[in-house]
């Protein structure tokens, strides 16, 4: 009877080794994409603070804070911040622009914007992703992505201004959409510029 028992299969040593190291990088990528989420929620509950009041409708950066969380986030990270930063506006948290807050906000003239940021960032991003996966450039596939979160906030953002005070589409769209297209523009490209540079400096989310 044979003194020597069988070494393992040589194989099967990597696959072992390589499962805790696969588990990881899984673990590390979730907690980035938490963060990140968690940051850009942050970031538009801050500059919620910063507004111009025009009108019924004031200026603030949160439309950067969407565009870019399109241009770097997937989409549902982009979705999960952004649902964050509308629960935690509506439960009270003073959030929203002028340091709003509450359901009464998300329902009433300006609330469209709101709902809109969060329709807008996953939509955004979903665009951006499938727009890389068939290969084009990345500053057309950004660009899509931008001009098409800024049009879904728009959008929302118009019709419920229009049916909340009854000001008809036309008054509603020269007050809630027109004094912004050029602020909006430079923010999205101040946003696809900053997008960029973070994926060249190696930063994948």
């Amino acid at each position: 009877m044979s003194r020597f028992e069988p070494s393992p299969d040589p194989c099967t040593v990597p696959a072992a080794v390589s499962r805790p190291s696969v588990s990881s990088a899984a673990g590390v990528s979730r907690v980035r994409h938490l963060v990140a989420a968690a940051l850009v929620a942050a970031f538009m509950a801050a500059t919620g603070w910063i507004a111009i009041p025009v009108g019924p409708v004031p200026v603030t950066l949160q439309v950067f804070g969407v565009v870019l969380a399109a241009l770097l986030l997937s989409w549902e990270w982009a979705a999960a911040a952004l649902a964050i930063y509308v629960v935690m506006g509506a439960a009270g948290v003073p959030v929203f622009a002028l340091g709003t807050a509450g359901l009464g906000v998300v329902l009433g003239p300006t609330g469209g914007y709101v709902i809109g940021f969060a329709l807008a960032a996953p939509v955004g991003a979903w665009l951006r992703q499938t727009l890389e996966r068939r290969g084009t450039r990345q500053l057309v596939a950004d660009a899509l992505s931008a001009a098409t979160v800024v049009a879904v906030i728009y959008l929302v953002g118009w019709l419920q201004l229009a049916a909340v005070t009854n000001m008809g589409l036309l008054k509603a769209f020269v007050v809630g959409v027109v004094p912004f297209i050029i602020p909006d523009v430079v923010k999205a490209m101040v946003a696809i510029a900053i997008a960029s540079a973070v994926r060249a400096s190696g930063v994948r989310l």
